[in-house]
């Protein structure tokens, strides 16, 4: 795991496996981040081959607590289709926003079915 800053943007980039034992630290590497005032992220997936439920918690809760301020705001860059279907099965998909690109998801191109709504519950914790 790996965090660069490009303008105003965190950018978080994730490779391997993100389940309950690697969750933590992508959790760690998102709250120092917003510890720190950052709060425009965008989480890089495109190297992770596998997410499980708790990747997936850390991820929702980070968007809760970034929604809460005023600029706040999470994207994620995934182009794996397992990972994407993962998205849609939990629901994700609606209220995460999902981008091809660092530099989409930085401009905020979205992929086709992902939008900025209010987070919902989507049966997973964070």
């Amino acid at each position: 795991m790996s965090t660069s800053e490009r303008d105003d943007v965190t950018i978080v980039t994730v490779s391997g496996e993100v389940d309950v034992y690697t969750a933590p630290q992508l959790r760690s590497a998102l709250e120092e981040s917003i510890a720190a005032g950052r709060t425009q992220l965008v989480v890089d997936l495109e190297d992770v081959g596998f997410l499980d439920s708790t990747g997936l918690g850390v991820l929702v809760g980070r968007l809760k607590v970034l929604k809460k301020l005023d600029d706040g705001w999470l994207r994620v860059v995934c182009t794996n289709e397992r990972i994407l279907r993962l998205f849609g099965i939990t629901g994700l998909d609606r209220v995460l926003p999902v981008h091809e690109s660092v530099d989409a998801a930085i401009e905020g191109v979205q992929v086709e079915g992902a939008s900025d709504a209010p987070v919902a519950e989507p049966g997973v914790s964070a």
